[in-house]
């Protein structure tokens, strides 16, 4: 017995798998595969709400939001409430709403008006009109925003870390000079609040020590004129000048400056 070329095509072709699962071949359709009917569903449209069904229908048939055919326009909008109902999606309230304004507005103007309620009575479609431009308007603005470039979405951040980056120049000193510069600033702040002073109290400046190293951390830079109080007036911040000045002068605190003329820090000595 012998077969040709064409039945050997034939037969190999009939034995190629349609499918692979976990790696075995199926060559077979399976008989007891089900399919349930509303498996394969296709959502076209998506809309936010029932302004936004509305805005859509006038836009794709290029009509005029002034002057809404409200038969026509009702007649599509309940189409898509039953292609919702049929696709067994969960109506919401407000499309349901929606459509009772607009078969209330569809009623109104099909009754007939004289001429004098004509004059007077306000169009019935002018509230759902008014709406449309409004919700239209915040549509195209949130549009506008969302066309933004946005951090992590259009634009992303870069850090580049230099591991062996060494500085090499050592901040400067802090002067003597220059911190009887910085106590000046202060103490012309103090004197603004001299008449404030009913009586003096005694001020210590081993209290006023204490007090400095509590607000200092050794982990952490604090401004020098944060140490000062110009409530106090003159003679408080004399005192606390004096009481910073003992602590550097037994090593309890730590005074820099970043670069000559710049602010001067403190921190606790480590």
């Amino acid at each position: 017995m012998t077969t040709n070329k064409a039945d050997t095509e034939k037969t190999e072709q009939a034995e190629m798998p349609f499918a692979i699962v976990q790696g075995s071949p199926i060559t077979e359709m399976p008989r007891d595969l089900y399919i349930p009917p509303d498996a394969l569903e296709v959502f076209l449209e998506a809309f936010e709400g029932p302004l936004d069904l509305l805005l859509y229908l006038i836009k794709r048939q290029n009509l005029d939001i002034l002057d809404i055919p409200i038969a026509k326009i009702t007649e599509q909008y309940m189409r898509y409430i039953d292609l919702m109902d049929n696709m067994q999606l969960e109506l919401v309230g407000e499309y349901l709403v929606m459509a009772a304004m607009l078969a209330e507005i569809k009623s109104r103007m099909l009754l007939p008006r004289s001429v004098a309620e004509d004059e007077d009575e306000e169009d019935p479609r002018a509230e759902l009109i008014r709406r449309l431009q409004e919700y239209e308007r915040y549509k195209q603005a949130a549009e506008e925003i969302n066309a933004l470039p946005q951090f992590e979405r259009d634009i992303f951040g870069t850090v580049i870390e230099f591991p062996d980056r060494r500085q090499n120049q050592e901040p400067p000193e802090v002067s003597l000079d220059m911190i009887l510069r910085t106590f000046a600033e202060v103490l012309t702040r103090a004197e603004m609040f001299a008449h404030l002073h009913v009586h003096r109290e005694a001020l210590s400046v081993r209290e006023r020590m204490t007090h400095i190293l509590d607000q200092v951390t050794a982990d952490e830079f604090i401004d020098f004129k944060d140490l000062f109080t110009v409530e106090e007036g003159r003679s408080g911040v004399i005192v606390a000048l004096l009481a910073i000045l003992e602590l550097l002068k037994v090593s309890l605190i730590e005074m820099v400056q970043n670069d000559s003329n710049g602010p001067i820090y403190v921190k606790a000595a480590s």
